[in-house]
């Protein structure tokens, strides 16, 4: 299969590469402020529970240096700072400068202020060095990535080997009267929220959208391998409306 064949498609529009990222970059301009709210209104709150799922499946230990990639608003990198303790390494790196920005107010306002490292980058060229971080997360992040197998490899490339690799995103509900009800309040709901509480019905439109043009489950499952990751595996959440993927370096 020709690998990052989503780098053709800003959701259903078909683009360029290069013209995808600017576009992205534009969306979460536009969202930032208003994005940890949206994630409520949108899922009823239930992504609280999937990411604090995520949170038990890593076990953060307070020796091992996290990388959060597309984690600009924080809510991960919080989740590990809780868990994990003061003193932890954790990195946030995020394609967005608005997005960045809050996640640094939103932790400055929790009196952390120098828990975290923030930074902006792409996640197809991550600016760290090789072996050097035990975990890497991207959450509701991988589908907004104009060549996902790039930034596979790219996060087996800054692992350490034994490091471990995790995605929470959402993804495929397999129940077909499921799938329909699900289709149905994304397409028509979500775009009339993001306009009522953002001002911004095209963004969400894309949101939806970037969605159905991610992998299934057992594509994803099979990419991670191609990107060298040992015993990729996934576990859906809710039906299958999201999904976490991981896998380790060896």
């Amino acid at each position: 299969m020709k690998q990052n064949p989503e780098s053709q498609w800003f959701g259903e529009r078909p683009v360029s590469p290069e013209d995808k990222t600017k576009l992205v970059q534009g969306v979460f301009d536009s969202v930032a402020e208003n994005y940890d709210i949206m994630n409520d209104l949108m899922s009823g709150g239930v992504h609280r529970i999937w990411k604090d799922r995520l949170i038990r499946m890593i076990r953060p230990k307070s020796h091992e240096r996290f990388l959060d990639v597309a984690g600009g608003t924080g809510d991960i990198a919080f989740r590990i700072r809780k868990a994990a303790g003061k003193g932890t390494d954790i990195t946030i790196c995020d394609l967005d400068e608005a997005m960045v920005s809050v996640g640094r107010d939103r932790a400055i306002d929790r009196g952390w202020v120098n828990d975290f490292t923030w930074t902006t980058g792409n996640a197809e060229t991550l600016p760290f060095p090789d072996n050097h971080f035990d975990v890497y997360t991207i959450s509701f992040g991988l589908r907004n990535v104009t060549r996902i197998d790039t930034a596979l490899r790219e996060a087996h490339r800054v692992l350490k080997p034994g490091g471990r690799f995790f995605c929470l995103e959402f993804s495929h509900v397999n129940e077909p009267f499921l799938a329909k009800i699900y289709d149905a309040y994304s397409y028509t709901v979500i775009p009339r929220i993001g306009q009522a509480v953002a001002k911004d019905r095209d963004s969400y439109q894309y949101l939806v959208e970037s969605i159905r043009k991610f992998p299934k489950q057992k594509e994803l499952q099979r990419r991670l391998g191609e990107a060298g990751f040992s015993n990729p595996r996934y576990q859906n959440l809710s039906f299958g409306i999201s999904a976490i993927h991981s896998g380790w370096k060896v």
